[in-house]
């Protein structure tokens, strides 16, 4: 078991949309703040996406990113992660623009192909605040989210290799982790690296407490010491499958790109609010919350001084 646990906060993300929580963020500004927050709270690495500011839409531009990239850099200690997952439908060169422009120490890469069903929000969503929200939603129940090996390879060679960023390497399926294993084979992943593991998305592995131990058993299998895991939990299985991540030696991801609760049928106020609550819990189980020294230490990233923002 590490001497500590890292934790992520996804500040906003490209799954729910302005409509289900007034706190989702949606503005540069409101980005950065609870960025800010979520970080003096106790998460150490901050998984950032941006939106348009008028209509909360997902956005893959960098002049958007830049409007609070440095806002978050000059705030706080923090490992500052950008999407590469961008949003439905964007082209690779899109969703690595932001990262490409800005030479982050981290980025988040997925590792496979999967449907990706977020239609059935649509039974509990009626009303949107925006026309584009609703056909979002709907659209999922015929997207493929594509992650192939070659659009892979070209994240890493023309992230990684170009700018030494490291990547949070998120697995939504079993098979992912072996993707991820012919990458580490062909020496283009080199340790340490960070597996994220997503379980509760439609389209990938169920939210399981079996699941988990099961993609922890498979990664030890494959990858020995090399690497540190987290687990992110959508939905109500965030706060649980966190919990059982700390558990059982990793690490945890919250925030409101995940979940938009803090508790059964209560609305989070802040990411901030998540990671207060993580906190505790870690806490009152006897172990301690990495620092952002301590995550860059253990994931060999290369500094907030290397950064281009």
């Amino acid at each position: 078991m590490a001497d500590s646990v890292i934790i992520t906060c996804a500040i906003t993300g490209a799954i729910h949309t302005p409509s289900m929580s007034p706190h989702l963020p949606v503005t540069p500004a409101e980005i950065a703040e609870q960025a800010i927050v979520a970080a003096e709270a106790g998460a150490s690495i901050l998984h950032l996406h941006a939106r348009n500011p008028e209509t909360g839409e997902p956005a893959p531009d960098p002049a958007v990113f830049r409007q609070f990239l440095p806002v978050i850099k000059q705030s706080t200690e923090a490992v500052v992660n950008i999407t590469t997952g961008g949003g439905l439908g964007m082209s690779i060169e899109d969703r690595l623009a932001a990262a490409v422009d800005a030479s982050p120490e981290m980025a988040s890469l997925n590792m496979g192909s999967i449907n990706f069903g977020t239609f059935p929000m649509l039974e509990k969503y009626s009303k949107f605040k925006y026309d584009w929200e609703r056909e979002y939603l709907a659209r999922t129940v015929d997207f493929i989210f594509p992650n192939t090996f070659k659009t892979i390879e070209y994240a890493l060679k023309n992230l990684g290799d170009a700018h030494g960023t490291k990547f949070e390497f998120e697995c939504y399926d079993v098979g992912h982790l072996y993707n991820l294993a012919y990458f580490v084979d062909k020496g283009l992943v080199k340790p340490p690296f960070f597996i994220q593991f997503v379980l509760g998305i439609l389209g990938g592995i169920g939210a399981d407490p079996e699941n988990l131990a099961f993609l922890d058993r498979t990664a030890k299998k494959l990858f020995g010491d090399q690497y540190e895991w987290s687990v992110l939990g959508a939905g109500r299985h965030q706060m649980p499958l966190a919990t059982q991540a700390a558990l059982l030696g990793g690490n945890l991801r919250v925030g409101l790109e995940d979940s938009l609760y803090i508790s059964r049928g209560e609305l989070a106020v802040s990411n901030a609010q998540q990671v207060t609550k993580i906190r505790r819990i870690i806490e009152e189980l006897g172990m301690q919350v990495a620092s952002p020294a301590e995550a860059r230490a253990r994931l060999g990233l290369k500094g907030g001084d290397r950064v281009g923002f």
